[in-house]
This record gives structure tokens, C-alpha cells and sequence, in this order.
């Protein structure tokens, strides 16, 4: 008989600034991708990687335990813009997209993931964010429609 439940599920989420608003400073980045660390340890979370460039976010995390994939990505959206709107001059007008992407990471590939979160910069000097989340949503056999998946 098992006396609790147990688990760890590690998630990648990767969502983009929406079309209309403004994207983030690269100088404000660091700051940004650690209150998001913070709304996910608040949650119950594990915050293994954030990571991004401007127009985009990747989080890199074990789920918190009472909420689903839809609940933490919508506290996370939620926290941070705010946070953005209220606290840091010049993103009155932040939000972020409507959509995001969330897939499944094996333990055994997680310092890998974990190095492609921390390097986007790096990555994106070779690869559009387009190019970079076709290629997550063909990996993971996903269907989408190109006429919404990238847009808000």
C-alpha cells in the first residue's frame, strides 16, 4: 500500500511575447527569467532552466504537484506579466502570447535540454523561433495548424 503519491514530471514550456506588445530588454532577461523561477518554486515547482531571448521564454521545471500543465503555465504567464507591467518602466503594454508549448523531458535528458534552455542566444543566432518550435512540435508527433500556431 503506498502511503502518498509520488512523482516527478519534468516539462519543457516555451512561449512567445505576443505580436502586439512589447517584447523584453535583453539587459532586463536575467531578472526576468528569475522572478519566473520564482513563481514556479512558489507554486511547488522545481525550477531546473529559464531561458530565452526577447520575444520568447523557455522553462525548463519538474511540475508542481497539485496543478496541471494549463494552471502552470497560466500562473506563470500571469505572475510574470504583472510583475512586468507593475514593476519594470516601459512594459506597460506586456503580455504574452495566448498559446505556448509544453513537452515532456526524460530524466536521462535533462542536463541536454537544460544546456539548450541556458544557450538560446547562441542557438538563435542559427535558427528562427519558428524554425525552433516547428521542429518541438515535429519531435513530439504534434499536429498543428500553421495558420494559428504562430500567431497570438
Amino acid at each position: 500500500m503506498m502511503a502518498s503519491a509520488l512523482f516527478k514530471i519534468y516539462v519543457h514550456v516555451v512561449f512567445h511575447v505576443k505580436a502586439i506588445g512589447t517584447n523584453m530588454h535583453k539587459g532586463d532577461l536575467p531578472e526576468i527569467f528569475s522572478y519566473i523561477a520564482g513563481i514556479v518554486r512558489r507554486m511547488g515547482g522545481e525550477t531546473i532552466a529559464v531561458g530565452g531571448i526577447e520575444d520568447h521564454v523557455h522553462i525548463l521545471a519538474a511540475m508542481p504537484k497539485n496543478y496541471t500543465v494549463p494552471d502552470f503555465v497560466k500562473e506563470i504567464k500571469i505572475g510574470s506579466s504583472h510583475w512586468l507591467r507593475t514593476n519594470k518602466p516601459g512594459y506597460s503594454n506586456f503580455a504574452w502570447q495566448t498559446g505556448y508549448g509544453a513537452f515532456s523531458v526524460s530524466a536521462s535528458v535533462l542536463p541536454k535540454i537544460q544546456n539548450y534552455v541556458m544557450h538560446q542566444e547562441e542557438h538563435h543566432n542559427r535558427h528562427s523561433y519558428v524554425d525552433e518550435y516547428r521542429k518541438w512540435l515535429e519531435a513530439y508527433k504534434i499536429e498543428y495548424d500553421e495558420r494559428y500556431a504562430f500567431s497570438d
